[in-house]
Order: structure tokens, then sequence, then C-alpha cells
């Protein structure tokens, strides 16, 4: 099964409470916080009040969305709070980044450091039971599959996993090669649908796209000791609408019933 989520951070304008009757409404299962708008790191009162919000309505505060970038400056004294504030929320999972800027532009030795620190961070989460993800993005050293694995590989941790979304342009078959790739380190997923125009990236609805995520929900196989139900959170949407995450929606829903039924 796949269950059907949702990033926060698809609503920055909204406030959380908001953002927990939208995802109500509409059937979702688990919602990935952001820690930059709807639930700042280290107001634990806040994040708890969050945290049990989201369970009376029937919904896991499944991540916790951090900016924490390893092998920065500040990254190591950034995550006590974090951690602090995704243990209140009753998030089970950590969202990191790695770095800024791709691994060929950002050096070996950055690279190592980044290592270093996932390592120390993964180990630290684990005491408390939570698992720690890298976000997978451009400018950063998670930016190509091969770096991400190599990335992961170097830091060594079991508590340590990757997220997956698509970059746009690359293509489905390039995005089935990425995630067959991390396949030992994948966790989850993150939605949507966007291409590549002469103007730059433009957001798409997500039934456009639909016979890609068709195939990229079959093949997605979370690594063997990800603890945590498969979830593909839909993040963003065209113009930040509510109407068309309403569409959205229902589109990821349908794929998430497939799934189930394909058992």
């Amino acid at each position: 099964m796949i269950r059907p989520g949702l990033c926060s951070v698809t609503f920055r304008a909204l406030d959380a409470e908001a953002v927990v009757d939208l995802a109500a409404q509409a059937g979702i299962e688990a919602i990935e916080w952001g820690a930059d708008k709807h639930v700042p790191p280290g107001d634990a009162d806040h994040a708890r009040r969050i945290g049990n919000l989201c369970r009376a309505r029937g919904i896991a505060p499944a991540s916790y969305g951090s900016y924490v970038r390893a092998g920065t400056p500040d990254a190591m004294q950034s995550f006590g709070p974090v951690l602090d504030t995704a243990r209140a929320l009753g998030a089970t999972n950590i969202r990191v980044w790695a770095g800024e800027a791709k691994r060929a532009e950002a050096g070996e030795a950055a690279f190592a450091g980044a290592a270093r620190e996932l390592h120390k961070i993964a180990r630290m989460a684990a005491d408390h039971g939570v698992t720690v993800s890298v976000e997978y993005h451009r400018k950063s050293l998670t930016e190509e599959a091969g770096d991400t694995l190599a990335l992961l590989e170097e830091a060594k941790h079991d508590n340590l996993f990757t997220y997956w979304q698509p970059v746009p342009g690359r293509g489905r078959e390039r995005w089935l090669e990425e995630l067959a790739m991390l396949t030992p380190h994948l966790g989850d997923l993150h939605v949507f649908y966007w291409i590549m125009t002469h103007a730059g990236q433009e957001r798409r609805p997500l039934e456009e796209g639909i016979d890609d995520w068709r195939a990229l929900f079959d093949a997605w196989t979370p690594a063997p000791r990800w603890p945590h139900p498969r979830t593909g959170f839909l993040e963003f949407v065209r113009d930040d609408a509510e109407s068309q995450f309403r569409d959205d929606i229902q589109h990821l829903l349908a794929l998430c019933r497939q799934q189930a039924d394909a058992k």
C-alpha cells in the first residue's frame, strides 16, 4: 500500500490549522510539516499541539521537513532543536539536506564533511527512534542519484535514508533508473508534475503526468530496513491553488488505491 500524504509547504500562505483542515477534508493520511513556516524548530508546545490536532483528525504527523544542511557551518548546532521539535510533533522521520551545491562543484572535502555530519545526525535521531531522510534535490550533494548513493554509503548509518522526487525534464526512463539505483536507501517520495519550458520549469496538473507516476509507483521499492509505511507526499500545486490541490489529490488517491488493488 501507499499512503497519500501532503507536504505542508504546498500551502505556506495558510496557517497550520488550516492545512490540517484541508488535508482531512481531502483524505490525506500523513503530513510532512515544514520547519520554515508551520512548525518552527524550538517551539515544542506548538509542535505538540499540531501533532495532537493531526492525530485527532486521523492524520499522522509523519515527517518533519527541516532545513538543516549537513556540511554547512551551523548544521550540527541546528539539528538538536530540530530533533526535539520532531519528537514533540510526534514525527517518526526528519528530512534534512546535504550541502549547498552538487558534488562536482562542492568538492570532495565538502562531500566528505557532509557524510560525516549525516552519520552523526542519523545516530542522534536513532537514539530516539526517528529516521533521517535526505532531500533529493538540485543544488545540493544529492542532485544526482549516483552522488546520493555514494554519499549515503560514505555516511554509513542504517538510520539514514533518502527521499526521491522527479527532477523536471529528465524524463520517465531516467527517473526509473534513479529509483532503482537508490533502492538500498530509499524511503518516501515527493509527488508533483512539473515540465521544462523555454521560460523554465512550469507546474502542471498531476493528471498530465499520471502515466509517469503510475510507472514510478509500480517501480518504487523502499529500502528493506525502511520502517514506515510507503508515503507519497503531494508537494506543490499549480498556482498554489486549493482547487488544483483538490484535483491533484484525487489522482494521488487513485494511484494509491491502484497499488492496494494490485497486491
